[in-house]
């Protein structure tokens, strides 16, 4: 069992930064891939990016490449995803996530945290 709970979210001009932290509780934490996606309103909910146990191998959308960065720190059962360069289509609800398996299908996610606002003005 893994509980997740998002923050970091707020309202920021494009070209900004923001970094958001998933906090985890659970035993198996520290052994199960995380993941982010978001959501808009209206769409479907789309994969950011992956990180294995050790982090030591991420996987990002093409569409965050290179301007965010997922990372995570075991000792404090946390994930985070450093957001650079934001522009108005990064605007969404942003989740962090639990799986066993890489995959970037949502349905591969047993865990998910209840969301943080991202919003970027243009």
């Amino acid at each position: 069992q893994v509980q997740l709970v998002e923050s970091g979210g707020g309202l920021v001009q494009a070209g900004g930064s923001l970094r958001l932290s998933c906090a985890a509780s659970g035993r198996t934490f520290s052994s199960s891939r995380m993941g982010w996606f978001r959501q808009a309103p209206g769409t479907e909910r789309e994969f950011v990016a992956i990180i294995n146990w050790s982090g030591g191998s991420t996987y990002y959308a093409d569409s965050v490449k290179g301007r965010f960065t997922i990372s995570r720190d075991n000792a404090k059962s946390t994930v985070y995803l450093q957001m650079n360069s934001l522009k108005p289509e990064d605007t969404a609800v942003y989740y962090c996530a639990a799986s066993w398996v890489h995959t970037t299908s949502p349905g591969g996610y047993g865990y998910w945290g209840q969301g943080t606002q991202v919003t970027v003005s243009s």
